[in-house]
């Protein structure tokens, strides 16, 4: 799949599409404890993934979702990027990110690899791609998205909507 980086187009992998199964994947908190996402967990999970928190966009993405976080029934809301849980752990404390998980693909890249959201070329290889998919308790995707341009936010509203 193509996506653009400033108008240049990148490539990332297969993308999971809505109606697939989430791949359940571990990722790296802040405390570098291990955080299971996706699969069957229970309760909605929306999962924000990022390039770096060290942008602007991507940090307004986080604070945007941190504070819709606590209006969500049922739901954990999670941001994923490959900073390392220090450089996150410095942000959420900066910024006063409290109520979603901020974690890190660093150490095995899972979830950049079954997701298929790993930009592959680029100013950006290696990085995760920006976008939002939600996952139903059952463990299935019901909504996803993809940014076009990894320069642009998401919709903040939609994956919201598909939980209610």
């Amino acid at each position: 799949m193509k996506v653009k980086f400033q108008g240049q187009e990148v490539t990332i992998g297969n993308v999971k599409n809505v109606g697939d199964m989430a791949p359940e994947v571990v990722l790296v908190n802040k405390d570098l404890s291990e955080v299971k996402v996706g699969g069957s967990q229970g309760f909605y999970q929306i999962i924000n993934f990022l390039p770096s928190l060290d942008t602007g966009v991507c940090a307004t993405q986080t604070r945007t979702f941190n504070k819709k976080a606590a209006e969500i029934p049922n739901a954990k809301v999670f941001v994923i990027s490959m900073d390392l849980p220090f450089a996150q752990g410095r942000f959420c404390s900066t910024e006063g990110i409290e109520k979603l998980e901020v974690l890190s693909d660093f150490r095995n890249r899972e979830f950049a690899n079954k997701y298929g959201v790993m930009i592959s070329d680029g100013a950006l290889a290696g990085l995760l791609t920006r976008g939002v998919i939600v996952v139903n308790p059952q463990g299935q995707i019901i909504y996803q998205e993809i940014c076009e341009e990894i320069t642009n936010e998401p919709n903040y509203e939609a994956p919201i909507k598909s939980i209610q």
